[in-house]
């Protein structure tokens, strides 16, 4: 491998184009050669010392000459020589190594050779086994290729090495939801779950089943629940290399690593004897998402009771548990709702005919991916989830709770019929007047006889609900008196709702739903009821005016649906142009663009050419992240030409249709990746000779953070401005203040022992929290508010130079408490009038919040000091008593 890598540079002998600064100065040739002499003192030097130094000195000089005149390649190839004939050298020539080492790194990667950069890193890694920036240089090149869990192992390796590494930490707190997804921490934290489980296993354990599976295990907890109870033999399993290496440190600190074998592997994979010295007599899983199958319980129990489990106890048979197998939770009961709610309408219909001057609605079918419709196809969502009790603006019950399924577990035929099981059909009366926007589900789960965890919306629980948006002809107001009807089937391994009809007053059944009473059957109406009602309603099949469908992901739907934020954009646009215009004394004059612009064009890209640009046309660009009408919304403002930076053919088709349905002319919309190569920079000048009169940034992130690369996005843009173009937004301020919310603490780390019921965890798995919580609905977390909000700083989008900012600022309390959290939100100034707030209730955005490790106890009239640090669009903060 060593040959191999010093033979990189015949493979390629180019010098990069762009001058880069050295990491510092390299050591000389003379200081290394004595520091091996040094080594060996009082020893005279033999004659293959003599020409092993000599060779070393020839690579050091080689390494040093190529490394000055950029030819990476080869400076690499002789240092891993240098390197392999004197490991003494190790440390004093590290920096240049790992200079030189990335920036050949960044030449193979501009052209593709992604093999040689792993053969190059494995090389250097075997070198420099400690060495933080190395790791996170690795996880940086995985991440760009998509292998996002193996860069976090990279990320979280750099930090241990050195918690101080900044860049590391940033890039592990960005992946850290894959490595360790945030729920583990509320499940953790959610005592009554764990005492739930505890009972059903000790219970299953002490009648006999002394074996035991757990599934998915995650920390290990359950297993941990089972050898405590007595269990002679414990397996775990999980598919994650991280939860997998996580359970193996927590098992070993609570002194069971020798009673507990855990596995890394799928249990569908699993076999006896290989991996199971024999069958077990219990299997413990919660592989169970909002939607009950989502994680795929139902497959592997149908796989562990056909090949890992003792078969089932006959239903008559009664007595001890030996010699049979059974599984924890018993069997599970599904629920639902059909609900008006706002928030959730927002996401996934667009709500508004008309927004920012722009029709629509009338050639337009939008849908969101989470679908419950038949037309649907099968890579669409079946739901997305919520915490109800927290969804802003709340929501109104339009049925009674009805139930929807029951599954055994403990039942193999069952299980094994429940994805050809045929939908069931549910009439369900409306109880209450309102829009049909959702159904929502949740479940029992029966751990075993006397024990049970509901996940209900009315419930404090870990758990979030499964959403079902009605999308189509059904989103419509419903009144007492109407009957919905649904059919609900497992489908794909997911449980899933589809709205079938709403049935007026006209068309009477008989009917009886099976709701939360004690009523037990589930009678429907009479097939020939139901198809005669069907044939004189319009349901889910295809309007007859033929639409253009166009799938948009929530965040773009909900943007869609945020008036202000489009009417403001309005108002921005209409007055920059204004002033353009009035500028240039009517529709423009040319610029001499001088130095102003970087060396950038895109004429010879794709065969195309957008030359049909005159001189004096005003052009706007719009780099939105996903879907966006600004570009229509200037082109309605006046002469101008404008570019959207749309990718997605079929959303370039749905912004064609808009602009023909608006009467805005073809020549007027371009898509301005048409005119790029693959993988150039999005930001170039319209053509040669012509600079932007607009461009359009996306700020911030749906999630509530910034985006990233932004100040670096903003500095490049200014440069392809015209003298008196514009950024929008041009400035951006955060603002925050100090709340105490155990909320927040529990959703980012685990609270010490009493939750965890003894065992130590905690310690293990918060090593993967990170400080900054995202998607927070402010409006409803529960919080108490300590101070008033204070601006923490400002970015100047037309001005700012670097992305390195801090800020520090005294911050007074007004209520006592215990600071728990910093939530942040942003003010974005489209020009000095004009301003969008992240926290409204028309906002798109969610709200972020750095949440502190070490809460601090304050009292009314306190003053606290709070440091603010923006680094590379991450934000940081320390809190510190006055």
């Amino acid at each position: 491998r060593v040959l191999r890598c010093a033979l990189l540079f015949f493979q390629h002998r180019t010098v990069s184009a762009c001058v880069s600064r050295r990491a510092g100065p390299a050591p000389s040739v003379s200081s290394l050669l004595c520091t091996m002499s040094a080594r060996r003192p009082g020893r005279r030097a033999r004659p293959e010392s003599r020409g092993r130094v000599r060779l070393v000195y020839r690579s050091l000089q080689s390494a040093q000459d190529y490394l000055e005149r950029e030819d990476f390649g080869t400076a690499f190839a002789h240092y891993l020589l240098l390197l392999n004939l004197a490991p003494e050298l190790k440390d004093i020539i590290k920096e240049s190594f790992q200079h030189t080492l990335l920036k050949w790194a960044e030449e193979l990667n501009s052209l593709s050779r992604i093999q040689d950069i792993f053969d190059c890193y494995e090389q250097a890694l075997e070198l420099y086994p400690n060495n933080e920036v190395i790791w996170n240089s690795m996880g940086e090149h995985l991440f760009s290729i998509g292998f996002r869990d193996e860069a976090a192992g990279y990320f979280h390796k750099a930090v241990k090495l050195n918690p101080d590494c900044a860049d590391a930490k940033e890039n592990f707190y960005r992946v850290a939801n894959w490595l360790v997804e945030r729920w583990h921490f509320l499940m953790l934290n959610d005592k009554k779950r764990n005492i739930a489980y505890q009972r059903a296993i000790q219970k299953a354990v002490q009648s006999g089943c002394t074996s035991v599976l757990d599934i998915g295990t995650g920390t290990g907890i359950l297993s941990m629940f089972a050898r405590t109870a007595g269990a002679s033999h414990v397996y775990a399993c999980d598919l994650s290399k991280t939860m997998y290496e996580l359970a193996c440190e927590v098992v070993a600190s609570n002194q069971m690593a020798g009673e507990i074998k855990i596995l890394h592997m799928k249990s569908l994979d699993m076999e006896v004897p290989k991996d199971l010295s024999n069958r077990v007599s219990l299997v413990v899983t919660e592989t169970v998402d909002a939607g009950l199958f989502g994680e795929g319980i139902v497959e592997s129990l149908i796989h562990a009771w056909q090949h890992l489990l003792l078969p089932p106890r006959p239903a008559r048979l009664d007595g001890p548990a030996e010699g049979f197998g059974r599984v924890i939770p018993l069997h599970a009961v599904v629920f639902g709702m059909a609900v008006e709610c706002q928030e959730i309408r927002r996401h996934h219909r667009v709500c508004f005919s008309e927004v920012g001057g722009l029709h629509l609605n009338e050639a337009i079918a939008w849908r969101s991916p989470v679908g419950n419709e038949p037309c649907i196809d099968d890579t669409a969502e079946p739901y997305t989830t919520e915490r109800m009790r927290q969804v802003p603006g709340g929501y109104t019950a339009l049925t009674d709770h009805f139930q929807a399924m029951t599954i055994d577990f403990n039942n193999p035929q069952e299980l094994e019929e429940l994805a050809t099981r045929k939908p069931c059909r549910l009439c369900l009366p409306i109880v209450k007047e309102g829009m049909l926007d959702a159904i929502v589900a949740w479940f029992v789960l029966q751990l075993d006889e006397d024990t049970s965890l509901s996940t209900g919306p009315d419930e404090a629980t870990c758990w979030e609900q499964a959403v079902y948006p009605v999308q189509g002809v059904l989103g419509q107001t419903v009144k007492p008196g109407n009957t919905l009807v649904v059919d609900v089937s497992c489908k794909n391994s997911y449980l899933v709702f589809h709205s079938i009809a709403v049935l007026n007053h006209e068309h009477k059944m008989e009917i009886e739903v099976n709701t939360m009473s004690n009523q037990t059957s589930n009678t429907l109406a009479s097939e020939a009821e139901l198809c005669d009602a069907l044939a004189n309603l319009q349901t889910t099949s295809e309007p007859r005016t033929t639409l253009l469908h166009c799938l948009l992901e929530s965040s773009e739907i909900a943007r869609l649906n945020n008036t202000q934020y489009n009417d403001h954009f309005k108002s921005a646009l209409s007055s920059v142009l204004s002033s353009l215009t009035s500028v240039e004394g009517g529709i423009g004059v040319s610029h001499n663009i001088g130095d102003r612009s970087l060396n950038m064009n895109c004429e010879n890209t794709n065969g195309q050419s957008s030359s049909d640009l005159t001189s004096d046309m005003l052009c706007v660009l719009d780099v939105s992240e996903g879907f966006s009408i600004l570009p229509l919304i200037a082109a309605k403002l006046g002469p101008v030409k404008v570019f959207s930076s749309l990718e997605k053919v079929p959303q370039q088709a749905a912004l064609s249709a808009l602009a023909e349905l608006n009467e805005i002319s073809k020549d007027v919309l371009e898509f301005w990746h048409n005119y790029l190569e693959d993988d150039s920079p999005l930001l170039q000048r319209p053509q040669t000779g012509k600079l932007w009169s607009v461009i359009i940034l996306d700020a911030i992130e749906m999630c509530g953070l910034i985006r990233q690369g932004l100040v670096e996005k903003a500095i490049l843009a200014r440069c392809l401005l015209r003298p008196e173009g514009r950024l929008l937004p041009r400035c951006i301020k955060i603002y925050g203040m100090f709340i105490e919310s155990e909320t927040l603490q529990q959703e980012c780390s685990v609270q010490g022992k009493e939750a965890t019921l003894g065992f130590n965890i905690a310690p293990f798995i918060n090593q993967f929290k990170v400080p900054v919580h995202v998607f927070l609905h402010l409006s409803t977390l529960p919080h108490v508010q300590l101070s008033e909000p204070v601006e923490l700083l400002k970015l100047d989008l037309m001005s700012l130079t670097t992305d390195d900012l801090r800020s520090e600022i005294r911050v007074q309390v007004h209520s006592s408490g215990k600071v728990t959290a910093v939530p942040f939100w942003y003010e974005i100034y489209l020009d000095t009038e004009t301003s969008l707030n992240t926290w409204s209730d028309t906002s798109h955005w969610k709200q972020a919040a750095f949440v502190l490790d070490n809460p601090i106890q304050v009292n009314t009239g306190d003053e606290l000091v709070l440091k603010i640090h923006y680094h590379k669009s991450n934000i940081s903060m320390i809190v510190n008593c006055g």
